[in-house]
C-alpha cells in the first residue's frame, strides 16, 4: 500500500556522500527540502579525495572543443574562491613548451581563450616566459627554454565535501554516514528505502518523494543491482593516481607537464615539505575497492617529470599515493584521456510515481552549478515541493569557515594571530586554512595550548579531534589523518597509533 504524502520521512533522499551528493543536499536544504543523505563510508571516502585538488576550468579540455564546459568551470573557480577563500586560493602553473607535443601559436590560442571565457576574473592573465627564469625555471633542465604562466586555484577536496555536508546539516539535512543503500523500490509517489549501518549492522527504512543517485563510481551499480531502473546512460570508470615525493623545488607555483602521448601531468607543492605529482588515466572494468596505484602508473609519473626537471624522481622517492576512480559520463570517447568531464543529469519517472535523478560524471569545480541544475530538473516532479524550491542561492552564501571579511584569508590569519596569540605560526596557518572562521569554535575559550589538550604530533590536539568528531562526522583515524587533514604525511606510525587508541576509546565511551 502507497504511503500518503504526510507519511513521507523526507523528500529528497541521496545516495552518496561525495562532492556532487553533499552539493545537493546543501542547495536542496537552502530552498525547503527536507533531506536526508546516506553514505556507505565516510563523507568523500572515494572519488572526492583523490583528485588533483585544483578548482579549474580545464585548459586541456579546450582541446576537445569543450566551451561550454570551461566556460562553465571558469565562472564557478571565480564563485568558489569568493565563498572558501580558507580551503581554496590562487594557484600558478608553468607550462614548460616543446613543439614536439603542441605548437606554440597552440598554446597562447588556448590560453588566451582560457583568459576571456568567463568574462571578469580576478586571477592575472596568461603571459609567455623564457627560461632560465627565477624562480620558474630553476627546477626545469637547461634545454627547456620557453614557456607560459597562467593562473587557477588549489583546493582542499575532502574538506569541501565536508563543509558542503556541514552546511547542509545546519539547515536542517539529516546526514548519514556509514550506511549503506541496500535497496530502494517504488510505491506510487514514494520510494521505501533501505539501509544497513555498516559498522553496527543496524538496518532502517525510510520513505522519501524523490531519489537522487549521486554514488559516483556506483551509480550504475544503484541503477541496475539496488533500485532496478534501467537506463542507457552508464558511467565509465577511470583509475587516477597521484605519487608524493619529497619537494622537488622552491616556489609555490605549480607545473602542467606536456607528454608525447598528449596526456598532462602536474606538480604541485603540497603539504609544505612534499610535491604532489599526477594524475593518470588507466580503463577500468569495474571497481576497485581500494584502487592502488600499479607500478607502471608510478614510473609513468616519475617519467613525466624526469622529462623536464633538473631533479629526478624514482619510485623509491614516493612518500605516499593515492587513487581514485572517475565516474565519467560514458560518451563512447576513444580514450579515457578525450572522454568529457562534463556532468549528464538523468531523470526517470514513470506517470503518478516517484522520480529519480542520477548524476553521471562532473568534476569538483563545477559541483555548486550541478546542484542547482538538479534541483530545477528535479523539484518539478516533486509532490508537494516547497514554494521557495526556486530560489537559487548558493552563488552568493560563503561555505562554513568562509564568511571571512572580503574573502581575503589574510585578514582572518591577522585576527588569529591576535585573538591566539598562544598559536604558533605554522599552528594559525593550519587551522585558519582548514576551518577558516570555525576555528573560534574548535578552539572555545583557550588561553593557552595547554587548554587544548593533548598533542598527537604535527599540532594535532585533543580539542581538534574532539571538533572532528561532534562536527564533521569523523570516526576513526584515517578520517581526521587523511581526510579531513593530510597529517598523516606529518605523524610517525607512533603518533597515528596514538591518535587511533583514543578515537576507539571515544568511540567505546559512546557506544
Amino acid at each position: 500500500m502507497d504511503a500518503t504524502p504526510a507519511t513521507a520521512d523526507t523528500d529528497l533522499f541521496i545516495i552518496g556522500g561525495g562532492i556532487n551528493g553533499t552539493g545537493i543536499a546543501r542547495d536542496a536544504a537552502g530552498r525547503g527540502f527536507r533531506v536526508c543523505l546516506a553514505e556507505q563510508g565516510d563523507l568523500a571516502g572515494a572519488t572526492s579525495s583523490s583528485s588533483t585538488k585544483l578548482i579549474h576550468g580545464g585548459l586541456r579540455y579546450l582541446e576537445y572543443y569543450d566551451f561550454r564546459l570551461v566556460r562553465e568551470a571558469l565562472q564557478e573557480r571565480e564563485r568558489l574562491i569568493r565563498l572558501a577563500p580558507h580551503i581554496i586560493w590562487p594557484l600558478q602553473f608553468v607550462l614548460p613548451h616543446e613543439n614536439a607535443v603542441r605548437p606554440a601559436w597552440l598554446i597562447r590560442l588556448g590560453l588566451f581563450l582560457y583568459d576571456h571565457l568567463a568574462g571578469g576574473r580576478s586571477l592575472p592573465g596568461s603571459r609567455g616566459v623564457k627560461f632560465p627564469s627565477l624562480p620558474f625555471g630553476s627546477a626545469l633542465k637547461p634545454g627547456v627554454s620557453r614557456g607560459f604562466v597562467y593562473s587557477d586555484a588549489w583546493v582542499e577536496d575532502s574538506r569541501l565535501v565536508v563543509l558542503n555536508a556541514m552546511d547542509a546539516a545546519e539547515r536542517g539535512a539529516s546526514i548519514r554516514t556509514r550506511t549503506r543503500v541496500t535497496s530502494a523500490h517504488r510505491e506510487g509517489a514514494h520510494w521505501h528505502v533501505d539501509m544497513e549501518n555498516t559498522t553496527t549492522g543496524a538496518r532502517s527504512h525510510l520513505v522519501a518523494r524523490a531519489l537522487v543517485n549521486a554514488a559516483g563510481p556506483w551509480a550504475g551499480d544503484v541503477l541496475h543491482r539496488r533500485i532496478e531502473v534501467q537506463t542507457k546512460k552508464d558511467v565509465r570508470l577511470v583509475k587516477g593516481s597521484h605519487i608524493v615525493v619529497p619537494r622537488l623545488y622552491e616556489g609555490e607555483h605549480a607545473y602542467i607537464l606536456q607528454n608525447a602521448d598528449r596526456r598532462i601531468v602536474f606538480t604541485i607543492p603540497y603539504e609544505q615539505k612534499f610535491t604532489l605529482i599526477g594524475t593518470t588515466d588507466v580503463p577500468l572494468d569495474k571497481i576497485e575497492t581500494p584502487p592502488r596505484i600499479s607500478p607502471d602508473e608510478t614510473q609513468y609519473l616519475c617519467d613525466s617529470v624526469n622529462h623536464y626537471f633538473e631533479r629526478t624522481v624514482s619510485p623509491s622517492d614516493v612518500v605516499w599515493s593515492y587513487s581514485g576512480i572517475r565516474p565519467l559520463f560514458d560518451d563512447a570517447a576513444k580514450s579515457a584521456s578525450a572522454a568529457t568531464r562534463d556532468y549528464v543529469l538523468d531523470i526517470d519517472k514513470p506517470r503518478g510515481e516517484a522520480p529519480l535523478l542520477s548524476v553521471f560524471g562532473g568534476k569538483i569545480t563545477t559541483f555548486r552549478v550541478l546542484a542547482e541544475h538538479a534541483i530545477a530538473k528535479l523539484a518539478p516532479e516533486i509532490e508537494d515541493a516547497p514554494q521557495e524550491w526556486r530560489r537559487a542561492w548558493t552563488a552568493t552564501a560563503p561555505l562554513p569557515g568562509g564568511d571571512i571579511e572580503n574573502a581575503h584569508f589574510g585578514t582572518l590569519l591577522t585576527e588569529i594571530r591576535t585573538r591566539a596569540p598562544f598559536l604558533t605560526d605554522a599552528q594559525a596557518l593550519r587551522l585558519g586554512r582548514a576551518y577558516g572562521t570555525r576555528i573560534w569554535t574548535l578552539l572555545g575559550g583557550a588561553k593557552a595550548l595547554a587548554d587544548l589538550g593533548e598533542d598527537f604530533g604535527g599540532g594535532l590536539t585533543r580539542a581538534e579531534i574532539d571538533y572532528l568528531v561532534t562536527h564533521e562526522w569523523a570516526e576513526t583515524a584515517e578520517d581526521i589523518l587523511w581526510r579531513r587533514s593530510k597529517l598523516g604525511l606529518h605523524l610517525s606510525e607512533a603518533q597515528q597509533a596514538l591518535v587511533a587508541e583514543y578515537m576507539a576509546l571515544r568511540v567505546a565511551a559512546t557506544a
